[in-house]
């Protein structure tokens, strides 16, 4: 009979333990956040909102991977991210494996951007048309001397095909055109950024946040540059909503980062990094 009492002590023991530690490991996920998705919003502006997050919540990790927008709607779709972030909107594809899933993809714009064509700083050109840039990212013309520049065959950069910001740009720009087949894919906006500052032929492009990078510089489309202005009225030709997706309305810790990004002071942040904010 003692030993039964306390074999009994010692499951009830085991028992609580238990019940702790999956409490404790409940309350370490709740607050514990995973972003995936758009390197034009996860490379600068998501970590920047995090850390001013975590100053009001300070319990709250933050696991962020920006790695292009398509890998942030596949991780709603799989359950593998809280909030996807996305340059882009999702593709019809998408959504219907998201329905599939029983995922209902729900998107929140948090910040406007304009995608700035940039060049070499020792680049001589001083603008460029919305024509001349589909035929230079389509490959049409390959040589700067038929876009008004100086002789010397021109270098696209572009971003991978995850990324939001090559698909968008292709639909704004490009008339959904494909890429020139000699145009070099790099992972991020920084990367294209650098590439384009080391090669006086280059040419990329990248999110307004990105475009103030060392050498190199925007080139005005049509007489338009992005900025705030030209991208809310739409006077910029490449102006586009970034967003996050979330499977349904957002709860818990995920809810209140999508409440602090589009609050006042996740909005003035979004200026601060150089975007547009929606407010």
């Amino acid at each position: 009979m003692t030993r039964l009492i306390s074999l009994t002590l010692a499951m009830k023991k085991l028992l609580l333990t238990l019940i702790a530690l999956n409490f404790g490991i409940a309350l370490t996920l709740a607050d514990s956040l995973i972003l995936k998705g758009s390197d034009t919003l996860g490379a600068k502006l998501v970590p920047q909102l995090s850390e001013e997050f975590k100053a009001q919540h300070p319990d709250a990790t933050f696991d962020i991977a920006a790695e292009g927008s398509t890998t942030g709607i596949a991780a709603i779709i799989d359950g593998t991210a809280q909030i996807g972030m996305a340059s882009r909107p999702a593709k019809s594809g998408e959504i219907s494996a998201a329905s599939t899933k029983g995922v209902k993809l729900q998107l929140t714009t948090v910040a406007y951007d304009g995608i700035a064509v940039i060049v070499s700083a020792a680049n001589p050109i001083k603008a460029l048309t919305r024509k001349q840039v589909q035929q230079i990212f389509t490959g049409e013309v390959t040589d700067w001397s038929a876009a008004g520049g100086s002789a010397g065959k021109i270098s696209v950069y572009t971003r991978n095909t995850s990324s939001g910001t090559y698909s968008e740009f292709r639909e704004l720009a490009m008339n959904k055109r494909d890429y020139a087949p000699s145009s070099q894919k790099m992972a991020g906006n920084e990367q294209i950024a650098s590439e384009v500052a080391n090669n006086p032929t280059g040419i990329g492009y990248v999110g307004l946040a990105y475009a103030k990078a060392n050498g190199v510089k925007i080139v005005p489309i049509d007489n338009a540059l992005p900025s705030k202005e030209s991208v809310l009225a739409k006077t910029y030709p490449y102006a586009r909503p970034t967003f996050y997706y979330t499977n349904g309305k957002p709860s818990g810790l995920a809810k209140e980062f999508v409440d602090f990004t589009i609050g006042v002071t996740g909005q003035k942040i979004v200026e601060q990094v150089g975007f547009v904010p929606i407010k």
